[in-house]
C-alpha cells in the first residue's frame, strides 16, 4: 500500500467574477427576456464583463500517511479553497486531488451540523458521514462530550448554540471520530485563549497517533509546534515548500517592503476597504529619515497615512508588532486614550496621519514585522494588512552587550536593578 494519502496535480480552482446568474423562476419568464434583448442591444445596454478569478492555480503536492503539514499564506492565497476541494466540498476546474482514507473537516464553526437536530444527534450524524458504525461512535461518545464541555446542552437543537459552544463541539467532533485525515482551517481563531491551548494540545496528540493532518493558520508559533513540514501559498500558487521553520522564514520575510516604507497602490485595495484608503506604512528612526535597520537604544516612530473619502465614526487606526517567527509582541490603536477616542469620535472625511512612538531600550536584537488595522469596533474592518513591512533592529549599546551571548526574547528592556551588600 502507498503511504501517500493526498495528492494533488495541477490542481486550480476558478470563478467568474461578474457573471450573470438568472434568477427567472419560469420557463415563461426567460422567453420574455430572450424576447427583450434585441430591444435593450438598441438602446445600447451591453452585457457585463465577466472576471476570471483563479482562487488556485497548478498546485501539486503529495501528504504521507502520518504526516502533519501546514498550510500558510495571506489572505487571499487560497488555503481555505485548497481544504474546501480537499474536503470535497468544491470540485476543482482542473487538474485533480485523490485522497485516500476518510477525511474529517474544520473549516469553519459548526460546518457539518444540521441546525434543526440536538448536538447528541449531530454527533452521531457526523459519524455516519464519515463512514463509522454506531458502535463505534457511541464508543467514543462520552470523550467528546467531556472535551466540548457542551454535556448540559448535548440534547439541545445546536441552531440555540453560542458560537463557542459550536466551536467546541464541532472540534471535539472533528477530533475525536478518528478520520485517517484531519483538515483544520484557522477556527482555533474564535476560541478563548485556554481552549486554544486544550485544542492544540489534542492536535499534537492526533498528530503522535500517526494520522494525516492538513492545518492552516495565521499563527506561526502553532503552525512551528505542530507541522514537521510546511507549503506557502501566493495568489492561489505554491511558491514554496519546507521544513516549517524554514517555510516561515521564508514566508514572514517574503513579499515586504524592505525599506521601512510600505505604499498601497489602488490595486492592491479591496473596495470593502471604502471610505479609508491607506497611502503608507513608514518607520522614522531619531533623525526624522526612513530607515529600514534602526538602533534598540533609540526610541522609533511609526507613521501611518491614510486618507478617507467620508466621515467615519468609531474609527480606529492601529499597529501589530511581530517577531519575524510570526509571534504577535503587541497591539496598539491610535484611540486607545480616552481623550483622544472622544475627540476623534467621528473622523472626517481628509487626508491623516497616525503617529506612535515606540521607546528606546525595548527592541531585542533581529527582525521585526509590522502589521496594521482599520476598523470600526465590532462594527467593520475597513482594512488589514498583517505583514505590511520589516526592519532590522541593531542592538549596539543595548544591555548586557558585554557578554557575547545570544539574549533570548524579542523585547531587551533596560531595567533598574540595585545590588545591595549585606552587612
Amino acid at each position: 500500500m502507498s503511504d501517500v494519502v493526498v495528492k494533488t496535480e495541477d490542481l486550480g480552482k476558478m470563478y467568474k467574477i461578474g457573471a450573470v446568474v438568472d434568477r427567472s423562476p419560469t420557463f415563461r419568464d426567460s422567453l420574455v427576456r430572450a424576447a427583450q434583448w434585441p430591444a435593450r442591444v438598441l438602446r445600447g445596454e451591453k452585457k457585463p464583463k465577466t472576471e476570471i478569478l483563479w482562487a488556485l492555480q497548478d498546485v501539486s503536492f503529495e501528504v504521507k500517511r502520518g504526516q502533519v503539514l501546514g498550510v500558510i499564506g495571506r489572505n487571499g492565497a487560497g488555503k481555505s479553497t485548497l481544504l474546501k476541494i480537499l474536503s470535497r466540498i468544491t470540485e476543482p476546474s482542473t487538474g485533480y486531488a485523490r485522497i485516500t482514507g476518510r477525511v474529517g473537516s474544520l473549516l469553519e464553526v459548526g460546518t457539518g451540523f444540521n441546525q434543526e437536530l440536538t448536538g447528541r444527534e449531530n454527533i452521531f450524524l457526523n459519524g455516519a458521514i464519515l463512514g463509522m458504525k454506531r458502535k463505534e461512535i457511541a464508543a467514543k461518545f462520552d470523550q467528546i462530550i467531556d472535551f466540548s464541555g457542551v454535556e448540559q446542552f448535548i440534547d439541545t437543537p445546536v441552531k440555540r448554540y453560542s458560537s463557542g459552544m459550536y466551536l467546541r463541539l464541532a472540534f471535539s467532533v472533528a477530533a475525536h471520530l478518528e478520520p485517517e485525515i484531519l483538515v483544520v482551517d484557522e477556527v482555533l481563531a474564535v476560541g478563548d485563549a485556554d481552549f486554544q491551548r486544550k485544542c492544540l494540545g489534542k492536535m499534537s496528540d492526533v498528530a503522535e497517533e500517526g494520522r494525516t493532518v492538513l492545518f492552516v493558520s495565521h499563527n506561526m508559533s502553532a503552525i512551528l509546534r505542530l507541522t514537521d513540514e510546511s507549503i506557502v501559498l501566493e495568489k492561489g500558487k505554491m511558491v514554496y515548500r519546507a521544513p516549517t521553520a524554514e517555510a516561515v522564514e521564508y514566508y514572514m520575510s517574503s513579499g515586504f517592503s524592505q525599506s521601512s516604507e510600505r505604499r498601497w497602490k489602488p490595486e492592491d485595495l479591496p473596495a470593502s476597504a471604502a471610505p479609508f484608503r491607506p497611502v503608507s506604512l513608514r518607520v522614522i528612526d531619531p533623525r526624522g529619515d526612513v530607515s529600514d535597520t534602526v538602533r534598540s537604544i533609540e526610541p522609533v516612530t511609526v507613521e501611518m497615512e491614510y486618507e478617507l473619502d467620508e466621515p467615519i465614526q468609531g474609527l480606529r487606526v492601529g499597529i501589530y508588532l511581530l517577531t519575524i517567527q510570526g509571534e504577535l509582541i503587541f497591539t496598539s490603536f491610535d484611540t486607545d486614550s480616552g481623550d483622544v477616542y472622544e475627540e476623534f469620535a467621528i473622523r472626517q472625511a481628509g487626508r491623516y496621519i497616525s503617529r506612535c512612538q515606540i521607546p528606546a531600550d525595548f527592541f531585542n536584537e533581529g527582525q521585526y514585522v509590522l502589521g496594521v488595522n482599520a476598523s470600526t469596533f465590532r462594527v467593520k474592518r475597513y482594512f488589514q494588512d498583517e505583514h505590511a513591512l520589516t526592519f532590522s533592529v541593531d542592538p549596539m549599546g543595548a544591555p548586557g552587550k558585554q557578554w557575547p551571548e545570544v539574549r533570548l526574547g524579542s523585547v531587551r528592556p533596560r531595567l533598574n536593578w540595585v545590588i545591595e551588600e549585606q552587612a
